[in-house]
């Protein structure tokens, strides 16, 4: 059969790795694939002389790629929102297939997309947008095919599980860490998106709706991020045999779904909790097989560049099959997606760690544990640090058991309103994982 040709929209990291996986395993993935795959285009901002491209179109104008009668699938790997966006939908349109690692496209745009996809009969894949090498969403969509899934948790951004490492390991404060992350080329100049958990919230709103037959809806993923972590935190969790880890979290309730992204406290023996440095892990759950653990490099230029050319094998493959008969984007047939609400996190059940700023005085834990009773808050376990005095104050860490996340915020702002006797309130929720 003559080789498919497919046009590379992007030469950078990842766009890079993908063209040196293709030219040095050329042989292995046709073998695989079934014919040969030829890249025949190339759209790049400025010149890239590491690269062989001789004997390839090149152009910068990634529209060019989208609208070439040559080419059969056009790979996005530019990023961003917007550009993406309109180079995916006019490929669409042009009846080619895409293979994309842009998770904040897919986490966005993707019910948008695949609609599109559908209509004109082509595939899009986007294995590289979670988890980088790790291939999770195959895991799912296929491997797990035979399971309700109960639960999905993951570390899906190594920036995050980095400076956290850092933080437990060496006793290094978050700002410290967080500029070594930058200078090691972990961390943008901006690093919001990792640190403020947008970019798990990204990848976590497609594994929900893979695991759970729901559409993308990352508008109501909740976040929060680990910038006021501080090392006495991470050294309390470790005393009471935790570890903390910034961990996206997605659970089917009866009431509906939960989608959120946030510091956790995770039992210290627990696999995942052992997950250091820029790697990923992500835990799933299901009726049938239990749970299961997906770990490796989550980033980085061949890891990503892997799940790239496995989507494109995947893709070539089911060239010559029935739309019909080939494996849905999100799972589950489009019309049986499910309209399970996504639950508000204040809806959301957990354990909690509390670090409460409190005067040493008689009578001030019988406060604090009164205004927990009142609230059906239970205590597991308390732990007091009276040497660590600071502004009057000495921290009171507290466990409880699982509770409604609306009790706790009632409870933090009762105990907040007993001023001169008790400080800000530092909560950190607790999942066990079972």
């Amino acid at each position: 059969m003559n080789p498919v040709k497919v046009g590379i929209c992007g030469l950078g990291t990842v766009g890079g790795g993908t063209f040196n996986v293709l030219q040095r395993n050329a042989e292995e993935i046709s073998r695989r694939a079934g014919r040969g795959i030829e890249v025949a285009q190339i759209a790049m901002r400025t010149p890239k002389p590491q690269f062989q491209t001789t004997g390839i179109a090149i152009t910068n104008d990634v529209f060019e790629v989208a609208t070439n009668p040559e080419i059969d699938i056009v790979i996005e790997l530019m990023g961003g929102y917007t550009v993406a966006r309109e180079l995916v939908l006019k490929a669409i349109e042009n009846g080619k297939h895409v293979v994309t690692a842009n998770k904040a496209l897919i986490a966005v745009h993707g019910n948008e997309i695949f609609a599109k996809a559908r209509e004109k009969g082509v595939i899009v894949a986007f294995e590289a947008a979670v988890a980088g090498g790790i291939p999770v969403i195959k895991a799912i969509r296929e491997g797990l095919s035979a399971n309700r899934i109960n639960w999905v948790a993951g570390i899906i951004n190594g920036t995050g599980n980095f400076i956290l490492t850092e933080m437990r390991e060496k006793g290094r404060t978050f700002e410290d860490v967080l500029a070594e992350a930058q200078a090691l080329g972990y961390a943008e100049a901006d690093p919001t998106f990792d640190v403020e958990g947008i970019d798990a919230a990204h990848k976590l709103t497609i594994l929900a709706s893979i695991a759970f037959g729901i559409p993308l809806q990352f508008d109501k993923a909740y976040t929060e991020g680990i910038t006021k972590l501080t090392t006495a935190d991470v050294n309390y969790a470790e005393a009471l045999g935790y570890r903390i880890k910034h961990l996206g979290v997605a659970r089917s309730t009866a009431s509906g779904i939960e989608l959120r992204v946030h510091p956790t406290l995770i039992p210290a023996d627990r696999l995942i909790a052992n997950v250091n440095g820029v790697m990923n892990a992500v835990m799933v759950n299901g009726d049938a097989a239990g749970s299961t653990l997906f770990y490796g490099a989550g980033a980085g230029m061949e890891p990503t560049a892997s799940s790239v050319v496995a989507d494109l094998v995947d893709v070539v493959r089911a060239m010559t099959s029935d739309p019909e008969n080939r494996v849905p984007h999100l799972a589950f047939q489009p019309d049986s997606l499910s309209d399970h609400p996504i639950l508000p996190i204040e809806a959301c059940e957990s354990a909690y760690y509390l670090r409460i700023q409190a005067k040493d005085h008689p009578g001030v834990l019988a406060q604090v544990a009164s205004i927990l009773s009142e609230r059906g808050i239970n205590i597991e376990s308390i732990m007091q640090k009276e040497v660590e005095e600071h502004d009057g104050l000495v921290p009171m860490i507290l466990l409880t058991h699982r509770v409604v996340e609306q009790r706790i915020n009632d409870a933090i702002t009762a105990l907040e309103a007993l001023q001169g006797v008790v400080g800000p309130v530092v909560r950190i929720r607790v999942e066990h994982l079972n």
